[in-house]
């Protein structure tokens, strides 16, 4: 590709004009959530039927809101680097790109989908809030951030191997790169050769991958060291999830089960439930899967009509679930019941520790009272779907977790932050896996007579997957350190999640199209990535009900 020279390609006092941009957007971001409040509002209080009503506005203002803070973030790794002398050339190209098409969205229009966009008028904005956001620093970024030139000079540095977007826009301490390094290369060399063909044929990630997973400690890394765990943060999580996920989503995965099942056990379960089931989540003796979603509720958990009715010592379970992840093999299930019969919403919810007998491909569900199928699904194939049925199922009074029934629905909240933040990590995994295989395809790929990584629309591609993944990659990582500060995050922790899942499937779709027809090849890794890539829109929250809560959350702070 030919060389462009560095100098026109970055904008000069680069930091500075950032800096500059960043109260635009959170006085803007202010503006439109008085506005949005004062029309969903109703005696004081958000109205749940306006916030329906008006769920394009309310959806964008969370757009807005995870904009703004996204690039407060950029802006925060970006004066770290500077201060450690390592805002490099890649660096700052990643920054002004990210800055100059972030800002030009917020001021013309950002997707929420493919066929969505969220416009400043959608929010009430007017024309003089649009004049007052673009000032001259936003307007210098906007017309000169995301350039031809500095997308060219980005690709250039990602062709010399310059680039290593992963570790050199991390920002990260030497402990946790260090741990990031001796993840990447398990995933290297036991994942990613492997990895398309357990997609291929449809088959549970071999029990010998799992086993290695729990010597190196990823089913014990947040759990504490005095439940036999490594009591590390949510930082460190977030850094192994991100780089198995990079290997194959299904394995990035298998951590998400166990960090659920924990974190429900630390804040709700007894201690008596703690010093049984910790040690052995921590150590991999047992493999737990979540039981929540049934057949007609979806995303309303608050619905569910499985019920747990108490006999004696034991609890009776009848109801369906479906999209039960991993449920043959495992040996517990965080189950989710109502055990109060007068009761239509989520007080009546009780959460429970239901233990099974793990099963065989002969006999996947041998366990007395519950019956199971296969869901056959486009990708995340490695740990497979399932719908059970439970037909007077019986758990044990002592697996009620925290002792007390009618908590089920708040113990399960607690996890939600968690269990988002980790989402967003497989998100930027799946994003880094999708460069990875298309920066190799349009380097090796020859058309025309040039490889197709010298075509500006195949470099161009590649230099925004670089930023976004860095972008998604920040936002995550502080939502991580909130949690991990014991502060509330449940909105930073949504929209990493929301951007981490359009991001991921931006670059899939992208990744798929530099491949070109070969890319809809089954054959092609990329087919994978595009599979895996497009479940993130949706579990953990589907990217609807992502924005609602960031919204009302929004809101009501305003309040």
């Amino acid at each position: 590709m030919t060389s462009t020279n560095s100098t026109s390609a970055i904008i000069p006092d680069l930091l500075t004009l950032t800096a500059a941009t960043v109260p635009n957007t959170q006085v803007l971001l202010s503006k439109a959530t008085d506005i949005q409040r004062d029309s969903l509002s109703e005696n004081g209080r958000i109205s749940t039927s306006k916030l329906e009503e008006n769920q394009t506005a309310a959806h964008g203002l969370s757009w807005l809101a995870t904009y703004s803070q996204a690039l407060t973030q950029m802006q925060a790794w970006a004066e770290k680097l500077q201060a450690d002398g390592n805002f490099n050339e890649t660096n700052q190209l990643v920054h002004q790109i990210a800055f100059g098409e972030y800002l030009s969205q917020i001021s013309g229009g950002i997707p929420m989908s493919q066929g969505e966009i969220i416009r400043i008028q959608d929010l009430g904005l007017t024309p003089e809030d649009r004049a007052e956001f673009v000032s001259p620093a936003v307007q210098t970024l906007m017309d000169l951030g995301n350039s031809p030139t500095a997308r060219a000079r980005l690709a250039v540095l990602l062709e010399e191997g310059q680039a290593n977007t992963t570790l050199e826009t991390s920002g990260l301490d030497e402990e946790l790169e260090m741990v990031r390094e001796q993840f990447r290369r398990f995933a290297q060399e036991k994942v990613e050769p492997y990895a398309h063909d357990w997609h291929l044929k449809d088959e549970l990630i071999p029990m010998e991958i799992i086993e290695e997973l729990a010597e190196m400690g990823v089913f014990g890394l947040t759990i504490p060291e005095e439940f036999g765990g490594f009591g590390l943060s949510k930082a460190s999580m977030v850094v192994v999830s991100e780089e198995l996920s990079r290997g194959y989503i299904g394995v990035g995965s298998l951590g998400t089960r166990s960090e659920i099942a924990a974190e429900l056990i630390i804040c709700g379960g007894t201690e008596a439930q703690k010093e049984n089931w910790l040690p052995k989540l921590a150590s991999g003796e047992i493999l737990p899967t979540a039981v929540f979603t049934e057949p007609n509720t979806g995303s309303d958990l608050g619905a569910l009509r499985t019920r747990a009715v108490k006999d004696g010592d034991e609890y009776a379970v009848t109801g369906n679930k479906t999209w039960i992840t991993h449920a043959a093999r495992t040996h517990v299930m965080t189950l989710l019941a109502r055990t109060d019969a007068e009761t239509t919403d989520y007080k009546g919810l009780s959460m429970f520790l239901a233990e099974k007998t793990p099963g065989t491909d002969e006999a996947p569900f041998p366990t007395e009272g519950m019956t199971g199928g296969e869901i056959e699904v486009l990708g995340y194939r490695g740990m497979k779907e399932y719908e059970l049925a439970f037909d007077n199922f019986k758990v044990k009074t002592d697996n009620l977790l925290g002792g007390v029934e009618g908590k089920g629905f708040k113990q399960l909240m607690e996890t939600f932050e968690s269990a988002r933040i980790q989402t967003a990590a497989r998100a930027v995994g799946v994003a880094q896996a999708t460069l990875d295989v298309s920066l190799q395809y349009a380097l090796d790929r020859k058309q025309f007579g040039k490889s197709l990584i010298n075509f500006p629309r195949v470099s161009g591609k590649l230099a925004m997957m670089a930023v976004e993944i860095a972008v998604t990659r920040q936002l995550t990582y502080f939502s991580a350190n909130e949690k991990d500060a014991g502060r509330r995050c449940d909105v930073e922790a949504g929209m990493a999640k929301l951007l981490g899942a359009r991001v991921a499937w931006a670059a899939a779709d992208n990744g798929l199209q530099i491949h070109g027809g070969n890319g809809f090849a089954l054959e092609y890794k990329i087919s994978r990535i595009l599979c895996d890539a497009r479940i993130l829109n949706i579990f953990e929250g589907a990217a609807e009900i992502q924005a609602q809560v960031i919204a009302r959350r929004l809101l009501s702070k305003a309040n």
